[in-house]
């Protein structure tokens, strides 16, 4: 059962994860953000994010967030909330939202399958337990849509948060610091070796000293790959991740779950490609990397 439960939760995830995932590329989303006083991508990313938890310092960025490098998170934060404000930001999210799903979704926008999805994913939401998922708390505070692709945004975005406050206990359960869960993800050839810096902002001696930290721990050999304990450590914190994240879908069971996968399938395959689930299309294959 223990089992059954991981694996649907890890199905789900990636169900309403690629739904969500298209705040952070669509154009659109990223003008209404600059037109609400943001600056870049990474101010949009972490103001937007965080907004429903109010004009929060970078420490608790920095918290929630841990997986990037703390002077990533300082470039943007607090200077959003002198640019804007969080209201601004969440009202801004949601006008280019709007746009960016009328887009992408054509006449499927209007659609049966939409509205059906919206009443699965939110007795998901019901069902999910706030204890310690502060992001999901945080977008749970706020009212849902009336528009059902904003609503089912929305509960997509409730749902994603909720999975990552679980990975983010996982993480610092197995004794990882930010850098060293990236790489040590990379290590495992789950991520593209770029995240380190491209993406998570890690400087090269950063990531040099949580490979040494890893090594020490022999969770990685001489190249930086992945030894058997490391495979052993990476795969319990997945798997404390799905369990952590799998009570609500069980709750909510398998007949709406299984409608709701059979509903998001022509919805998400006119979606863009997920940098996380998609991440080997989008990325050389780590075995080419020359560092």
């Amino acid at each position: 059962m223990a089992e059954t439960t991981r694996m649907r939760a890890r199905q789900m995830w990636e169900c309403v994860e690629r739904y969500h995932q298209l705040c952070y590329w669509a154009p659109e989303v990223r003008e209404t953000g600059s037109a609400a006083g943001l600056r870049g991508f990474w101010m949009n990313y972490f103001a937007t994010r965080v907004a429903p938890l109010g004009p929060v310092p970078a420490s608790v960025v920095e918290s929630l967030f841990f997986y990037y490098a703390p002077a990533r998170v300082r470039r943007a934060i607090p200077d959003a909330w002198a640019y804007s404000s969080p209201p601004a930001v969440l009202a801004a999210r949601y006008e280019g939202m709007d746009a960016a799903l009328r887009r992408e979704l054509g006449q499927l926008v209007d659609s049966e399958e939409v509205r059906r999805c919206v009443d699965v994913v939110r007795a998901a939401c019901d069902a999910a337990d706030p204890v310690g998922r502060v992001l999901f708390a945080g977008w749970a505070s706020l009212d849902w849509p009336d528009e059902p692709h904003l609503a089912l945004w929305h509960g997509s975005t409730l749902l994603r948060e909720y999975r990552s406050g679980c990975h983010l206990v996982a993480l610092a359960a197995a004794g990882l610091g930010g850098c060293e869960s990236v790489v040590s993800q990379v290590a495992v050839d789950e991520a593209p070796h770029e995240w380190i810096s491209q993406e998570a902002g890690w400087t090269p001696e950063e990531a040099a000293e949580a490979y040494a930290s890893l090594r020490a721990r022999g969770w990685v050999d001489a190249d930086g790959w992945a030894t058997q304990a490391g495979r052993e450590g990476r795969t319990e914190i997945e798997a404390m991740t799905d369990r952590l994240d799998g009570a609500h879908w069980a709750a909510v069971g398998d007949g709406p779950a299984d409608a709701l996968l059979a509903d998001m399938a022509p919805i998400n395959a006119v979606l863009p490609p997920d940098d996380q689930i998609d991440w080997r299309e989008l990325y050389l294959a780590n075995e080419t990397r020359t560092d």
